[in-house]
């Protein structure tokens, strides 16, 4: 009876004990980190000229135009379309 007595006790005093803190870093801490690391990062890249940007930009442009266009013309086409069928029923 008096062992059970002991574990008990011994059981109570482990509930009672504070778990040890983790060695996790911070969440503070870590976001300095990652800010680091991102500012390193973004060091390493190859940043393109600005002609170079320029001229993709003028390219995606005109692309973008050509492609509304077309698909302008092309619903102004399918609407007219539906419309004279719409006419004959």
């Amino acid at each position: 009876m008096a062992e059970i007595e002991k574990t008990k006790a011994e059981v109570s005093e482990k509930k009672s004990d504070k778990k040890p803190k983790s060695d996790k870093p911070s969440f503070i801490e870590r976001a300095k980190k990652f800010l680091r690391e991102y500012k390193a990062e973004l060091g390493k890249v190859t940043w393109a000229s600005r002609e170079d940007t320029m001229k993709n930009f003028v390219v995606v442009a005109v692309t973008v135009v050509i492609a509304g266009a077309v698909v302008g013309v092309l619903d102004i086409a399918f609407s007219e379309g539906i419309r004279a069928l719409g006419r004959l029923i």
